[in-house]
C-alpha cells in the first residue's frame, strides 16, 4: 500500500460519553481521512468506557480499562497492528504521566493542553520528548486557523510596519455562576488545583491568548504585570485575569482572559498595530482578517481556496472556496493533518512542522507561573524565563 494512502492507527485516553473536546478531536482527526481509531481507554467508569467503545465501533478487546493497560497491551501487538498515535483528552493532571509513558513506549503523542501541571513537570516531559525520537503535539487549536497564519505572515512581511501594540483577549461567560456546585463536571475539575494545576482561567484560556499573541506577533512576551482574581464565592482558582506585557522586540500589549464575562461565548480576539497599519482577527468570525492600512480604507481579507492575495501557509490550511465557512473542527483538523504528514514521512520528532509542540507547552506554563508570581508579589514587572537550551519543538 502507498504510504501516503494508509491511515494512521490512533488511540484515545479519556473522552467517554459527554466529553466535548474528545468528540471534537475524533471528528477533526477523521475530517481528511488520514486516521483510524483503533483503541481506547475512555473512562474510569467501566460501563461508560464500554458504551463509548461500542458506539465508536471498536472491538471489545481494544477497549482497555486504564491507560496503563492500553499502553502495555498495544505495545505487545505486532508493529502493523498496534496504535501509532496516542491522543490524550483527560483532565490536566494526567497529561504528563500518560505522555511520558506513551513516548517511552514508542508512540507519538497529541495532548490536550496544558502539557503538565507545573514547569518542572513540563521540563521533565521535554527531556523525554527529546530522547524518545517520537512526535509530541499540543492541541492549541486556534493556531490551526488559516487566517491566523495569514496574520502572522503579514506581520512578518512588514505589511503593518514595525509592530508597536498587541491587544489580545479571551472573554467567556460560562463560569459566571457556581456551575461546579450545580454538578458541572468540567467546571468541577477545572477548579481543583490537584487536577487542573495552579492556574484556573489563566491556564484554561489565558494560555490560548498568550500563545496566539506570540505566534502572530512572531516575538515572545518577555515581561508581564498581572492582576488575577476570583469573582465567585468558594472558587479555589482564578476566574479572571488582566495584564500588561512587553515583548522581546519592543512592542507593548494588553492580555485579558476571563470566564465570568456574562453573555460571552468564545470571542478570542487579537489586534496588532504597527507604524503602517493594523490587523484584527476574531475566532467567532474566523474567515475574516481585517487590515487597516495607515491613511487608507479598511479592507477585509476572506479565507477561501484560490484567493490570490493569501499566503501559501494560509491557503494550504483551507479546504473550501470563499463563502463556505470553515471553523473550529477544521482548525483542529489542520493540526491533525500536519501530524499525519510528519508521521507518514517517518519523522523522528520532537515535533511536527505547523503543530504546537512541547516548547509551546513550556512557554505556556512559564507564563502561568510568572503571572501568579507577579500577582502575589510586590514587583511591578516579572520576566518570563527563556526556554532552556536543548531540545526544541
Amino acid at each position: 500500500m502507498n504510504a501516503a494512502a494508509r491511515k494512521i492507527r490512533m488511540g484515545f485516553v479519556g473522552g467517554g460519553e459527554g466529553a466535548f473536546i474528545a468528540q471534537a478531536h475524533r471528528q477533526a482527526a477523521g475530517l481528511d481521512g488520514r486516521f483510524a481509531l483503533t483503541c481506547g481507554a475512555f473512562s474510569r467508569d467501566p460501563q461508560n468506557n464500554q458504551r463509548t467503545a461500542a458506539a465508536l465501533g471498536l472491538p471489545a478487546e481494544r477497549c482497555y480499562d486504564s491507560w496503563q493497560t492500553l499502553l502495555a497491551a498495544e505495545s505487545a501487538l505486532p508493529a502493523d497492528q498496534r496504535m501509532e498515535l496516542l491522543v490524550i483528552v483527560t483532565p490536566n493532571h494526567l497529561h504528563a504521566p500518560i505522555a511520558e509513558q506513551a513516548l517511552r513506549s514508542g508512540f507519538h503523542v497529541f495532548s490536550e493542553k496544558p502539557a503538565a501541571l507545573n514547569l518542572a513537570e513540563v521540563q521533565a516531559l521535554r527531556d523525554t520528548v527529546a530522547r524518545s525520537q517520537r512526535i509530541y503535539g499540543l492541541a492549541h487549536t486556534y493556531l490551526g486557523y488559516p487566517m491566523v497564519w495569514q496574520a502572522r505572515e503579514m506581520v512578518a512581511s512588514g505589511a503593518i510596519g514595525e509592530l508597536r501594540k498587541v491587544l489580545v483577549e479571551y472573554p467567556q461567560g460560562w463560569l459566571s455562576t457556581d456551575v461546579a456546585g450545580q454538578g458541572n463536571k468540567q467546571a468541577g475539575w477545572r477548579d481543583n488545583p490537584e487536577q487542573s494545576g495552579i492556574g484556573g482561567c489563566i491556564g484554561d484560556i489565558g494560555t490560548h491568548a498568550f500563545s496566539l499573541a506570540e505566534f502572530v506577533a512572531g516575538q515572545q512576551i518577555r515581561f508581564i504585570s498581572a492582576m488575577l482574581g476570583s469573582h465567585v464565592s468558594g472558587r479555589q482558582l482564578d476566574d479572571d485575569a488582566s495584564m500588561l506585557f512587553k515583548m522581546s522586540d519592543g512592542a507593548s500589549g494588553v492580555l485579558i482572559a476571563s470566564q465570568v464575562c456574562a453573555g460571552e461565548e468564545n470571542p478570542l480576539k487579537i489586534r496588532l498595530y504597527g507604524d503602517k497599519g493594523g490587523l484584527e482577527w476574531r475566532q467567532e468570525e474566523p474567515a475574516s482578517l481585517i487590515h487597516r492600512p495607515l491613511n487608507e480604507p479598511m479592507r477585509v481579507l476572506r479565507s477561501g481556496v484560490g484567493q490570490a492575495w493569501l499566503c501559501a501557509a494560509a491557503t494550504q490550511r483551507m479546504r473550501l472556496p470563499a463563502g463556505h465557512p470553515e471553523g473550529y473542527l477544521e482548525a483542529m483538523a489542520n493540526l491533525y493533518g500536519d501530524l499525519a504528514q510528519a508521521i507518514l514521512k517517518g519523522s523522528n520528532g520532537p515535533g511536527a512542522p505547523g503543530v504546537p509542540g512541547i516548547d509551546t507547552g513550556w512557554r505556556g506554563m512559564a507564563f502561568i507561573e510568572t503571572a501568579l508570581i507577579n500577582h502575589h508579589g510586590a514587583a511591578k514587572w516579572s520576566e518570563i524565563p527563556d526556554l532552556p537550551t536543548g531540545a526544541a519543538s
